[in-house]
């Protein structure tokens, strides 16, 4: 780290000794013990200006406290089946860790339906799975690999990617936009896999908007991206849409504690079971708010805003090009990014 990465350091860390006493205390709970690491994740997404990523911390802890983020573990989505139909329909999940010790969450872009409950609900499960890792997985894997981590690993499974995804633009945006702006620098690097034509044509048109630092961490794979995940992550850490070559994806394997997308896997069961204890008061037997949570989302910024649109314009393309068909158009060879 450069003379110059120090002392934007000293100058943001100044800047947040005047922040008020809330926006401290949210910001300790962020920060959980890892103060400079977390200056340094903001002043990375604004290269290096500390002015600037002065005002987006102070914009993220503002956002924070208005939203109530640091009670949303105390608030799960209940009753279980209404969360169990979040899980099948939001597919995300903890695989294991890699061979370094990072998180690896998977995500299944491709057969994720978002149509079981409100935005409200999908909005805040992602929240709090966002939370739930940076308050309790990235923790214990700094404790048990005797090192600070404070990143993960993200395999996004595109199999069944449609036109229809069309549909789910605006929710997806709303969730990047939450990422972007209040978690930012917390992916070390974004594996793709299962590609088929539809997002190979969206990524041709998008990869050129993104900055450098971004598209550096974009990983796309061929085929289901087995041979070169085994290098960074182990066979038992794999998720199983990963697990051998032509498998494809699935809501659901054959054994739903290895699905990590399943509530009946370990995390989700874990996950769950730490919102409802954090939910009970000291002499409650229920947990102490039901409903959905409303969070505001942030607007996007102008650059993920023009990117939006190049997706959208480039799937109204493709549609007209495949005179209204909506199935996965696969099995097209793309370069790796």
């Amino acid at each position: 780290m450069g003379i110059a990465s120090q002392d934007a350091i000293k100058q943001l860390s100044a800047l947040m000794e005047q922040v008020d006493e809330a926006q401290k205390n949210t910001f300790q709970n962020m920060h959980q013990g890892y103060p400079t690491e977390t200056l340094i994740r903001y002043l990375k997404a604004r290269e290096w200006n500390a002015p600037k990523a002065h005002k987006m911390l102070v914009d993220c802890l503002n956002w924070r406290i208005q939203n109530e983020i640091d009670d949303i573990l105390s608030k799960p989505i209940i009753p279980t089946d209404l969360y169990r139909s979040i899980r099948d329909s939001q597919l995300i999940g903890l695989s294991g860790y890699s061979k370094e010790g990072l998180p690896v969450f998977a995500i299944g872009v491709g057969l994720s339906t978002y149509d079981k409950a409100s935005v409200h609900y999908y909005v805040q499960s992602h929240i709090q799975i966002n939370e739930y890792r940076d308050r309790v997985v990235l923790p214990n894997a700094t404790k048990k690999y005797g090192r600070h981590i404070g990143t993960c690993f993200k395999i996004l499974d595109m199999t069944g990617l449609k036109l229809s995804a069309m549909s789910q633009i605006k929710l997806l945006t709303a969730i990047s936009t939450v990422d972007d702006l209040n978690y930012p620098e917390k992916t070390d690097t974004y594996y793709i896999v299962n590609v088929p034509y539809i997002f190979s044509a969206c990524w041709k048109v998008v990869k050129p908007l993104l900055q450098e630092r971004t598209r550096r961490k974009v990983k796309v794979l061929q085929g289901c991206g087995r041979d070169e995940l085994l290098k960074v992550i182990d066979n038992e850490s794999l998720p199983h849409f990963c697990r051998r070559e032509g498998s494809g994806s699935s809501r659901y394997s054959s054994d739903k504690a290895n699905d990590c997308f399943s509530l009946d896997h370990p995390f989700h069961q874990q996950l769950y079971s730490y919102m409802k204890q954090q939910a009970m008061g000291p002499d409650s037997v229920a947990p102490i708010k039901q409903g959905s949570f409303h969070v505001d989302v942030p607007e996007p910024a102008l650059e993920d805003a023009k990117i939006v649109k190049r997706i959208e314009s480039e799937l109204h393309k493709i549609s007209g090009e495949c005179n209204g068909l909506t199935h996965t158009l696969s099995d097209v060879k793309i370069d790796a990014a």
